[in-house]
């Protein structure tokens, strides 16, 4: 009879360890909750970088088909640079007080090599002729002398001889150009142009 009791206290304690344990299995679940939300966040992460990705690809490959459209008509391209030469050349040489017929031969001349130049501008084919006063760039610009000048600052560009073109911004001639002097003389200027110049391949060395 006293063994009743004694085992009565003891299941009650049993029955309230076991709530205490369920509640605390109960808190736990948190911890899914928390896995779940890693797991989104490393999706994410994941299509995110997916499409940082793919813009990449599609930025190689475009500078990839440029590359490969500008190496084929490169050399037709610089074949028919002698030809805008000639035009320009026609048009310094044709006379200011033409009459009628030459005055007709001048017009066709200069739609010509308009309509030349939009070609070559279609097919990104651009011209590279430098103003009076613009700063000599090394990258696009042969310098083939250089003389003090009154008009404009020293390291700048005095004249354009020849134009140069560039082709999907890769110079295919560089634009031969006169510099203005800077320094103590023409000498120093020509030790500071001597290294772009021949890089151009053009430079013939005369001041």
């Amino acid at each position: 009879m006293n063994d009743t009791p004694e085992h009565d206290q003891e299941t009650e304690l049993d029955a309230d360890i076991g709530e205490t344990e369920g509640f605390e299995t109960e808190g736990d679940d948190l911890g899914p909750i928390d896995a779940l939300i890693a797991e989104r966040d490393q999706w994410k992460d994941r299509a995110l970088r997916a499409v940082a990705e793919a813009e990449n690809t599609k930025r190689r490959a475009e500078t990839q088909n440029n590359d490969a459209r500008a190496y084929a008509i490169q050399k037709f391209a610089r074949d028919l640079l002698g030809v805008a030469d000639n035009l320009e050349r026609a048009l310094q040489a044709a006379p200011k007080d033409a009459d009628a017929g030459e005055a007709g031969l001048v017009t066709g001349l200069e739609l010509t090599q308009k309509s030349l130049l939009q070609a070559f501008e279609t097919n990104n084919l651009k011209r590279v002729a430098p103003e009076p006063g613009e700063a000599f760039d090394p990258n696009l610009h042969q310098a083939m002398m250089e003389q003090p000048s009154e008009t404009v600052q020293g390291g700048q560009v005095i004249q354009t001889l020849q134009a140069g073109y560039a082709l999907f911004g890769r110079v295919v001639r560089p634009a031969m150009v006169v510099v203005a002097a800077r320094g103590s003389g023409a000498a120093a200027g020509n030790a500071a142009y001597a290294a772009p110049a021949q890089a151009g391949g053009n430079f013939d060395g005369k001041a």
